[in-house]
């Protein structure tokens, strides 16, 4: 460390994950969405290596148990080598609040098999959630540390309060839990939350034995602005009584850390990660204390450097020379979940090719726990549409670690060939007419007709459509007479299916009477919509717009709507594979257009007042980072 703050140095990865790269290449995993890879065969190893080798099977699945969903895994090993992996079981659905119990499944095997589902806390209507379980190897007890707030839905924040029950039996009997008043302050009023992970018990220095968990909360006078904190629990009593201890609050919005997770590091500080959620770059915050939890050195920073999306990770310490960090590996997408490690003490975590991909699709929320020799686990919710089907576990040795990454499934290949519409931008690019639509009379020369079955026109991503961080405009003649439905016009990238990707799209719903606009980034959403659908069968034009921060609808040359638009880009994470820009519907086939398009434009650049107008009323050919110009006057 230096200052207390890990610098953003380099350091180089084991030998042994050179030594089988070639032989470990093939067949890491059976399809986009697959199962992680077996291990290899050990000949292909040298003499002395361990087979590198994991194992998967899910503990808990929507619908089973009687549960409409399952979230929020915490892991941890009993003293007598009993698993106990936790969830959150919501009854009815995958929703934050209402009715939710919190389960357990106790494993006697190292993983290899599981006993029947346990509730622990049941929530009779109410939230019981945020599992923080803490392993006493003094005296064997498991320490569970939750949340609970009322049956309410409090999507824009309530009161919630820290819990604490615990087992003498390794996890097979539970105490009734108890309201933990001495860890909360009355101003943290808006919301509270403890973890979610395990918690430590600390090894070194005068407070050796000090069970330690990590909590945030909000506080809120409905006057002022609101109070961000995050802070440390700690006992000296095996749970009995517990103690506020490190404490930061931020309220002028630019770190707030939140779901914190702890790690002794190896000269006795504490090291915190969080989930950064305020405006600062990064989406991951981290801060130490040296003296066991009662303050911090010096408050919460971010680290840029490491590289995920906006989502709660955790730490494991897995050897003394190696810490371990579980998040999905994609920057901006709730997908692609790994482990990375730091071999000193946290300065310098691993980038995401540097690291180990376990699953490819869409993942969230996980737990480490370490098990005997060079094993561990990883405990973790992924889904083959959304990352919240199912909670998997997978066991795996310090070996699998070291094996290289496959590329990335989500990396399109080359476009079906098929008729195509000339680019008359310097690109060039190949635009595909898809589903045999024709030309007909547009608005300038031709127009392509769309018949809402198949036709759209797919554009394959690269440099000329990447819009990145840049300010844009896009433009588009649309004419349409339907009523009911939504018609995507242009839609770029991705499709969010619950995994929080940076999104752009331009969509006329008359349905609910305007045409309407999403710009995504990160966490932020702002969307502008006209007030009317403009779909009288006469022809339209249409403008989206990012000038300086702010989204600017435009119909006809006269701007219906404008929002402040987030910073950030809208290709994060395209090293992890992108689809490019369709036109006509969305990226998966849904909400395709029934009318006729013409003249649709890409710009990496604001267009003026008066470049709009020209394009409007006269169909110049305005130049200046022009990415696409399709005028659709005759399809070949």
């Amino acid at each position: 460390m230096h200052d207390g703050y890990p610098p953003e140095g380099r350091t180089g990865r084991s030998l042994r994950r050179w030594m089988c790269a070639v032989m470990v290449l093939a067949g890491l995993l059976v399809s986009a969405f697959g199962a992680p890879a077996a291990a290899a065969p050990a000949e292909t190893f040298e003499a002395g290596d361990t087979a590198p080798f994991v194992d998967e099977q899910v503990l808990y699945k929507q619908g089973d148990f009687g549960y409409g969903c399952f979230r929020i895994p915490a892991v941890v090993r009993a003293t007598n080598g009993m698993l106990l992996a936790f969830a959150e079981g919501r009854v009815k659905d995958c929703g934050d609040d209402e009715d939710i119990d919190l389960v357990l499944r106790r494993s006697a095997d190292g993983g290899l098999t599981w006993g029947p589902l346990q509730v622990i806390s049941e929530g009779n209507g109410t939230t019981h959630g945020n599992p923080v379980p803490i392993v006493d190897e003094r005296t064997g007890r498991v320490v569970l540390v939750s949340t609970h707030n009322g049956a309410e839905p409090c999507p824009n924040g309530c009161d919630r309060d820290p819990w604490v029950q615990s087992s003498d039996d390794h996890g097979a009997t539970w105490s009734a839990a108890r309201e933990m008043t001495e860890g909360k302050r009355p101003e943290w009023n808006f919301w509270y939350a403890t973890g979610p992970m395990h918690g430590i018990q600390l090894k070194l220095g005068p407070h050796a034995g000090r069970l330690v968990v990590g909590a945030s909360f909000e506080g809120w006078d409905r006057v002022g602005k609101h109070v961000y904190g995050t802070h440390l629990l700690y006992s000296d009593d095996s749970g009995v009584t517990w103690n506020i201890g490190a404490e930061t609050s931020r309220d002028d919005g630019t770190v707030i850390a939140q779901e914190v997770t702890v790690v002794e590091l190896t000269d006795g500080r504490i090291y915190a990660s969080a989930r950064e959620r305020g405006t600062d770059e990064g989406s991951r915050a981290y801060a130490t204390s040296s003296d066991s939890g009662a303050t911090w050195d010096a408050p919460f920073r971010t680290m840029p450097a490491l590289a995920t999306t906006d989502i709660q990770a955790s730490l494991l310490r897995f050897s003394e020379e190696r810490l371990l960090f579980s998040a999905p590996m994609h920057p901006g997408a709730r997908e692609a979940m790994g482990i990375r490690s730091s071999s000193d003490e946290g300065s310098r975590f691993e980038t995401w090719d540097e690291g180990k991909v376990f699953y490819w699709g869409p993942s969230a929320y996980s737990d480490m726990v370490r098990l005997d020799g060079d094993e561990a686990a990883l405990m973790y919710e992924a889904g083959t549409v959304t990352p919240y089907e199912q909670i998997r576990f997978a066991r795996f040795n310090e070996a699998y670690l070291e094996t290289p990454n496959s590329a990335p499934p989500g990396i399109p290949g080359p476009p079906a060939p098929g008729p195509t519409t000339p680019d008359q931008s310097p690109h060039r690019n190949q635009a595909y007419v898809r589903g045999g639509a024709q030309t007909t009379d547009g608005r300038f020369g031709d127009g392509l007709a769309l018949d809402r079955v198949d036709d759209r026109v797919e554009v394959a991503f690269n440099d000329s459509i990447d819009l990145g961080a840049k300010d844009f405009t896009l433009t588009s003649w649309i004419r349409y007479s339907d009523r009911a439905g939504a018609h995507s016009i242009l839609w770029f990238h991705r499709v969010d299916r619950g995994t929080n990707p940076p999104a752009l799209w331009l969509r006329a719903e008359p349905a609910s009477n305007r045409i309407r606009a999403t710009l995504s980034v990160d966490r932020f959403d702002v969307t502008v919509q006209s007030p009317s659908a403009y779909n009288d069968g006469q022809w339209h034009f249409v403008a989206l717009q990012r000038v300086h921060g702010e989204l600017r609808l435009l119909v006809d040359g006269v701007q219906v709507s404008s929002a402040a638009a987030p910073a950030g880009s809208l290709t994060l994470g395209k090293e992890f594979g992108l689809e490019g820009m369709h036109i006509g519907q969305r990226l998966d086939g849904a909400d395709r257009f029934r009318g006729t398009l013409d003249e649709v434009r890409v710009y990496r650049r604001a267009l003026t007042g008066t470049e709009l107008d020209l394009i409007r009323r006269s169909n110049l050919p305005i130049g200046g980072q022009l990415g696409l110009r399709l005028p659709f006057d005759h399809v070949s």
